[in-house]
Order: C-alpha cells, then structure tokens, then sequence
C-alpha cells in the first residue's frame, strides 16, 4: 500500500497540480470508500459540483480515490453547483463538502497553497455526510 507523501504525488502527477479542490475529491472518494467498503465497478458516483474550475478539480481527487471514471461510466458529473457527491453500491452515502470549508477555500486568492490546510482537516471538520 502506499504512503500518504506517494499518494500525494501520484494525485499531483495525475490533476497537474495539487490544489484545495483536488484534494477535497481524493478525501471525499477516500471517505466513501471506507464508508461503503468498496471501489471501481462496484461503486458509483454522481457529483454535483459542475464543469467549470477550480471546484470541478474535484472530480479528479474522485476519480483517482475510487476508480470511478468517466472512461467506466460508473461516475456522472451534475451542473449543480453543489461541492457534493453520492457514491452507491448496493448501499448509498451523500458526502458534502462543509459551507464555510467551500466559503473559505473559495474566498483565498492563493487557492494551490490552501492544499495543505484542507490534507490536514479531518473528515469530520471537511464533510457533512449524510
């Protein structure tokens, strides 16, 4: 398995960058995982957050946590605005990124610096899951 600083550089190496939004999509997937105990064709995701950057990088962090990928089908991207996904299998769970986390990540100016902050949050202090 690898480490967290391997992880990190393989999400970098794979979005370009490491930025806040990224991030928060690796943790999300991350999350899911864990919650749902599954991954790539069993589990599903439709993300609410849109197409446009920088909160779309978000699909990214999804895509590399969980296999879920455009290229499998087995994710749906949603034009709602919303930094939130639901991931299925035969189980479901809603993992919302927090109001005041999105208001502040998206009221910095220097949004590839705030990675860091957002690495080091907890589950519970980033997303509301329902």
């Amino acid at each position: 398995m690898a480490g967290v600083e391997e992880e990190r550089i393989s999400l970098r190496d794979f979005h370009g960058h490491l930025g806040p939004y990224v991030v928060v999509g690796y943790r999300m997937g991350k999350a899911a995982r864990r919650i749902l105990n599954a991954q790539g064709k069993r589990m599903r995701a439709l993300v609410r957050i849109g197409p446009k950057p920088p909160s779309s990088c978000m699909l990214d962090g999804i895509q590399f946590s969980t296999q879920c990928t455009l290229g499998k089908g087995n994710i749906q991207v949603l034009d709602e605005g919303k930094a939130e996904a639901v991931f299925s299998t035969d189980r479901e769970v809603t993992i919302r990124l927090r109001k005041e986390i999105r208001q502040m990540i998206d009221s910095q100016k220097a949004k590839d610096e705030l990675w860091q902050m957002v690495s080091a949050m907890t589950d519970e202090e980033l997303f509301e899951v329902e």
